[in-house]
């Protein structure tokens, strides 16, 4: 049994007249006797909880930043009406700070053998699974004197997908990538290594690409055309150890390469290649491999979604084996990483030969543009202090780059703004070199 604050004040009226004109037990009595008798009437006419039926609906997945409605159903088998207070309780991070209490409490009335929906607006601040945590109602009687109250659960789980802001990038790579397989309009002719087909000489055409064979077997200059490769193997390596935790701004390393990885599958599917997805700190956490080229996007945002970053230092050997047999071919190795000098030059540059020698290896990682901020500080004793630490922190990571350069490995460092288009720039890159 619950008490109302509405019992609680008739007992306050109450005790008013009697400590002033009957200040005796018997005068407590006449009040608190029949403020008893009613809140017991009100709680026993008050629709019971336990026999209430609930069921949801709604949204199942969501990307991050967007709302997610959730319907439930209550449904009063009782003979008596409904008047409840309802807390639908979900993970503090399914709301903006502040707003959950407002959310997530409905008040309702149920007529007997009636049913009503009511809805609950999610707004998540975090990626992975928001799973619904218990109902709670509160059922009032006739008087709202007393109410009973009891907790369901009721399942319900709604993903919460990458935001993917980097999606606004995907149109104009896209017209680069026709551009390089010669399918616009523009006077540049698309150049790779497989042949695609054979055409008449226009003035201007490279006279290197005649085919003389093809030409005497009829009355005009052909000229072969090509395109970029296909069917090549792309292979997105993600580092979730310590590293990935880093906030840039206000977004964590790890979200800035999950972004740059969905941008770069979603290019990947459109220009004919196939991907495959490697999450690993000390052990593989997210693996996507052989998928359709139809799903493979879905795929990775699914692998993607639950993934937080480890505190824990990745092995770079164990990463680099993960990494050969998922790829057993040749492929495009992309590792999302950083370019920390202690990891780089302890972890992965001692095992790096055994990836360089049998793929072609990009190494992408976000830059802090904060660094380059500090490098540019004057005016002050502390603005120096902190350009030196700004130019000496930029300064290690160009050699560290370099060292990984030596190798033969190419360098993707950008902001987080500019990360996921410099990774894709780089892959096209690749591909009108027929490099892949």
């Amino acid at each position: 049994m619950a008490l109302t604050g509405r019992a609680a004040l008739l007992a306050a009226l109450g005790s008013l007249p009697v400590g002033i004109v009957a200040p005796s037990w018997t005068g407590m009595l006449a009040v608190d006797v029949p403020l008893s008798l009613a809140i017991l009437c009100d709680y026993a006419l008050a629709a019971p909880v336990r026999t209430l039926q609930f069921t949801r609906s709604g949204d199942t997945s969501v990307r991050l930043g967007d709302l997610a409605e959730v319907q439930l159903t209550v449904v009063n088998p009782s003979r008596r009406p409904l008047r409840a207070h309802l807390r639908d309780a979900w993970p503090p991070s399914s709301w903006l700070p502040g707003t959950g209490p407002a959310v997530s409490r409905h008040k309702l009335t149920v007529p007997p053998g009636e049913r009503r929906r009511i809805t609950t607006i999610l707004r998540p601040t975090r990626r992975g699974d928001r799973r619904a945590e218990q109902i709670t109602v509160r059922s009032y009687g006739p008087l709202g004197l007393a109410a009973r109250q009891g907790s369901h659960r009721v399942p319900w789980t709604v993903r919460v997908l990458p935001p993917f802001p980097s999606r606004k990038h995907l149109p104009s790579r896209l017209a680069r990538m026709r551009e390089l397989d010669g399918r616009t309009s523009l006077l540049t002719r698309g150049a790779g290594t497989e042949f695609d087909s054979l055409r008449a000489y226009v003035p201007g055409d490279d006279v290197r690409s005649i085919d003389w064979r093809a030409t005497a077997r009829q009355s005009a200059v052909a000229v072969r055309t090509w395109r970029p490769e296909r069917d090549r193997h792309v292979l997105v390596v993600i580092d979730t150890g310590r590293t990935s935790a880093g906030r840039v701004g206000d977004v964590p390393r790890l979200d800035a390469a999950m972004d740059a990885a969905l941008l770069l599958t979603a290019l990947v599917h459109r220009a004919g290649d196939r991907l495959g997805l490697l999450a690993y700190s000390r052990g593989t956490r997210a693996r996507v491999q052989g998928r359709p080229a139809g799903d493979v996007l879905a795929a990775v945002v699914d692998a993607l979604t639950p993934l937080e970053p480890e505190l824990v230092e990745t092995d770079a050997r164990g990463l680099v084996a993960a990494a050969i047999a998922q790829a057993p071919r040749r492929s495009l190795v992309v590792l999302l990483t950083s370019l920390d000098a202690a990891p780089v030059e302890e972890g992965l540059l001692p095992v790096l030969p055994q990836l360089t020698q049998r793929h072609t290896v990009v190494v992408a990682a976000v830059s802090d543009p904060r660094i380059a901020a500090m490098a540019e500080a004057r005016g002050t004793v502390d603005a120096i202090y902190e350009a030196a630490a700004g130019v000496e922190a930029e300064a290690q990571r160009r050699r560290t780059a370099d060292r990984l350069r030596s190798h033969g490995v190419g360098i993707v460092d950008a902001p987080p703004d500019d990360f996921a288009p410099a990774l894709a720039d780089a892959y096209l890159a690749l591909k009108a070199a027929g490099r892949l």
